[in-house]
């Protein structure tokens, strides 16, 4: 087992247990903490993919901005016990057993495939290493997005407003 493979490996496994904290944790602010310790997981799965400029781009925008934006709006929800959502065992019991299933067929088809081929980078996976030399980083990336995806690049961009609003909104608390 070379690195790659030992860091793809302890970076899953950190994905999963912090992705199932998300769910089962009872204060919804190490619920938020948990999320942002899976983006910093998914963000080491960009580096060993290569994708530094995708990966920068997780840590300030994902885990920077929207997660302080999250516990922003948790904290003027001020939720205590009294006006705490009930979360229902059932839910909480469907979560942990997809979340145990995705990490029982992760570990299955990694052990089905164990010595056949490692994981290596995409550059070394595609036949022939087809990938440009540039592959991951900020131009030929840019000009995808404003050429090619800028009509989902600005549906992503409303998106983001609409739930930023949202925020605001539940946010705002009633006068009366």
């Amino acid at each position: 087992m070379d690195l790659n493979n030992f860091a793809f490996i302890a970076l899953s496994a950190i994905t999963l247990i912090c992705a199932l904290m998300v769910v089962i944790a009872r204060n919804p602010i190490y619920s938020v903490i948990f999320l942002i310790l899976t983006m910093f997981s998914l963000t080491g799965h960009y580096v060993l993919l290569h994708a530094q400029f995708i990966a920068v781009i997780n840590i300030i925008v994902y885990a920077g901005a929207i997660m302080v934006l999250f516990l922003f709006v948790l904290m003027l929800m001020n939720m205590n016990a009294n006006n705490e959502p009930n979360k229902s065992l059932l839910w909480k019991s469907l979560a942990t057993i997809v979340a145990a299933g995705g990490f029982i067929s992760m570990a299955v088809l990694y052990f089905r495939n164990m010595g056949d081929t490692p994981i290596k980078p995409t550059t070394n996976s595609v036949p022939g290493n087809m990938l440009p030399p540039d592959f991951g980083y900020v131009k030929p990336l840019g000009k995808m997005l404003f050429t090619d995806y800028v009509f989902p690049f600005e549906i992503a961009s409303i998106l983001f407003i609409a739930a930023m609003v949202g925020a605001v909104f539940l946010g705002s608390r009633e006068k009366s």
